[in-house]
């Protein structure tokens, strides 16, 4: 299989039953980081998740009953799949109306109003995502503290507040999460992005059933690891070191599970490294250069955009041809 995941059929996949396969092999690579946000950020993280998986689903099932007049297809794990991805992009106090407005954007706009599963021209959750964060900017950059002592706090949208190690770097503060912190979660941010290992678990899982292939997540993090650190080469007291960058925000889950989306990602190994450089160059220009301290979904929209030229101009020759 040389395409990359599981929003929509491969072209080298045939029947639904494979691609229901590929999905749920998908939400089985997503437990761990599912389980390291529920220790964290505790019953917002499941109450986060629910909301949004329920939403989902029951928008896809609604609008392909009543609105497209065909047989809805729910049990082939696509909406659910977009639910847990977009819950894993949000703060895990984020009221539960605006996770529902949030999932019927991803649905109604970003994948249905396309024709649904296969058509789409973005990633769906991400759409979810960013029209969130444009719509309401404050609820959606408003991070839970973590606690490592309190496994599974009972707090919800009353818990304690502060920032993400982003936007500590954005503010210029010098005391930030240790590595081992990064790697294992215990810092704010999204509920599904904040443990590197956990997500690198899932990569490995992914890999090892073919559900994925490296080019795109490695190549992706390979050219956010090298913008990075040439700044930080020229200027340390400015610039970061690019192991932060790798380990903070949002960078893994998108690499791993949002940018290697199946329609809106190249067909050929080599448009996917192009599309891979493309989404770490714009990664990491918004996070040095923007006002804002994130740029990965930005990036990885952008990108799906600008696929059907990638997949025009990198295409795979034919037996004879020149």
């Amino acid at each position: 299989m040389e395409n990359s995941l599981y929003v929509s059929p491969s072209p080298h996949i045939h029947g639904g039953d494979s691609i229901s396969k590929n999905m749920y092999g998908v939400l089985i690579a997503l437990i761990p980081a599912f389980l390291v946000s529920l220790y964290y950020f505790g019953l917002g993280a499941l109450i986060v998740t629910l909301v949004s998986v329920v939403s989902c689903v029951l928008f896809e099932y609604l609008i392909q009953k009543f609105i497209m007049k065909k047989e809805p297809t729910i049990t082939d794990g696509s909406a659910m799949l977009t639910g847990v991805l977009l819950a894993f992009n949000l703060p895990s106090n984020l009221p539960v109306w605006i996770i529902i407005l949030g999932a019927l954007f991803a649905i109604g706009v970003a994948k249905m109003s396309f024709g649904g599963l296969g058509n789409n021209i973005v990633n769906p959750a991400l759409a979810g995502r960013v029209f969130l964060l444009i719509s309401f900017p404050a609820q959606m950059t408003t991070w839970p503290l973590v606690d490592a002592t309190a496994a599974f706090p009972l707090t919800y949208t009353d818990a304690e507040t502060g920032a993400t190690v982003l936007s500590l770097l954005n503010e210029g503060v010098k005391e930030l999460p240790s590595y081992t912190s990064l790697l294992i979660g215990c810092h704010g941010g999204s509920l599904g992005e904040v443990s590197a290992v956990a997500l690198l678990l899932g990569f490995a899982y992914m890999l090892w059933k073919k559900i994925i292939t490296w080019h795109i997540p490695v190549t992706m993090i390979v050219t956010v690891f090298v913008f990075t650190g040439i700044m930080h080469l020229v200027n340390p007291e400015v610039y970061a070191s690019p192991f932060l960058h790798i380990l903070s925000g949002g960078l893994m889950l998108g690499a791993i599970f949002m940018a290697t989306d199946y329609v809106t990602s190249p067909m050929t190994k080599k448009g996917m490294v192009i599309y891979a450089i493309g989404i770490g160059l714009l990664t990491s220009i918004i996070r040095l250069f923007g006002s804002y301290p994130e740029g990965v979904s930005f990036a990885i929209l952008i990108m799906n955009l600008l696929t059907p030229l990638i997949n025009m101009y990198v295409k795979p020759k034919h037996f004879g041809e020149k």
